[in-house]
């Protein structure tokens, strides 16, 4: 089914990234309702509409479906029965069973295994006895992660030491967990695949990422010699879960480049990061080919148009170096619209081509 322009595309969640894919359906023509329950919401700020409610409010998710075309969303930390709930009513892509599996580390990963994943170490958590039996099992050093919500560092808590269980499941409020154990690696990366209806897909090339305090800080094509060896590898998978699920839009899976092959660490069901530089640096965004996608549109070419692309973000005060910034002739800024630069919080981020 193609959703023609003019039509008006559903967005749950408020943040920059559902900002972006406003921005990307915009210039395709189409209208975007934002729905999310932020006092002020970046992606609001560049919409049509914008409901301000609760995620599971169920009458207010259906007041919002009955205004839209088709229903997506900007992360993956939001109810899964809500959403599900509004399949019945229009097209909800991605399908609510990715969210499902993505926002629970343990579904995830005994998901992407039944396929033949290669992944750390790992064991579900429930109580403190559950995590000393598996440090026991796994050893040290290993981390520790809730099941649901935590995201750039968040909800986290490093192990070195099995006489540390009690501490670290305290730091993550002794929530139902995954234990993973540490895999060596030397990079890490990411893969971007985008599919629609009909089982047509394509991906960008495989972006080198690094993290500060937890947090990605820059990504980088074309990437390290390491990762470009691995990346098919990684891209096979990617595209044989996008397959099994049934899946429609872009989904982005994040590795580690380890000594035998990539080692999944995880995916999420949307636009990512990692994959802002594609705004300047592709032919076609991450942000235009999933609304060609949900909408039913042909996908873009996903080419590079430069010999190298790095996209740094912008966290907190770094944002306020935008007139050095925009001094450079070959940087492209993205602010965010956040007016409160929290230390860690993503403000914005900056794309240099060439």
């Amino acid at each position: 089914m193609t959703i023609a322009p003019l039509s008006t595309i559903g967005i749950i969640g408020g943040g920059q990234l559902g900002r972006m894919l406003a921005v990307a359906a915009a210039q395709l023509g189409y209208n975007c309702h934002i729905y999310a329950p932020d006092e002020r919401s970046p992606a609001a700020d560049v919409a049509v509409s914008w409901t301000r409610a609760a995620y599971d409010d169920a009458e207010a998710l259906r007041r919002f479906a009955a205004q839209v075309d088709v229903i997506t969303y900007e992360f993956e930390n939001i109810p899964f029965e809500p959403i599900a709930a509004l399949t019945p009513l229009k097209p909800v892509t991605p399908t609510p069973e990715a969210l499902r599996i993505a926002q629970d580390r343990v579904l995830e990963k005994s998901f992407v295994d039944g396929l033949g994943a290669r992944t750390a170490p790992w064991a579900a958590v429930d109580d403190l006895d559950q995590l000393e039996q598996a440090l026991a099992r796994i050893g040290t050093p290993a981390i520790l992660k809730t099941r649901r919500n935590g995201y750039d560092g968040k909800g986290q808590a490093r192990i070195h030491d099995p006489a540390d269980a009690a501490s670290a499941w305290q730091a993550i409020g002794g929530q139902p967990a995954i234990l993973e154990g540490f895999v060596r690696f030397e990079h890490e990366f990411s893969v971007i695949v985008v599919r629609n209806a009909d089982g047509g897909s394509a991906s960008w090339d495989a972006p080198e990422n690094v993290h500060r305090d937890g947090i990605l800080d820059t990504s980088t094509v074309p990437a390290h010699p390491s990762i470009l060896a691995q990346a098919d590898a990684a891209r096979a998978l990617a595209l044989r879960v996008a397959e099994e699920l049934g899946y429609i839009g872009v989904l982005t899976f994040e590795f580690f480049a380890g000594s035998d092959g990539p080692v999944f660490n995880e995916m999420a069901p949307r636009v990512h990061n990692s994959g802002h530089w594609t705004i300047e640096g592709a032919v076609t965004s991450q942000f235009e080919n999933h609304i060609r996608a949900i909408c039913g549109l042909p996908l873009g070419s996903t080419k590079l148009v430069a010999q190298r692309v790095e996209m740094r973000n912008l966290i907190g005060e770094e944002a306020n170096d935008w007139p050095a910034i925009l001094s450079d002739p070959a940087a492209h800024l993205h602010l965010y619209g956040k007016r409160i630069p929290r230390p860690g919080r993503k403000m914005g981020h900056v794309t240099r081509v060439g």
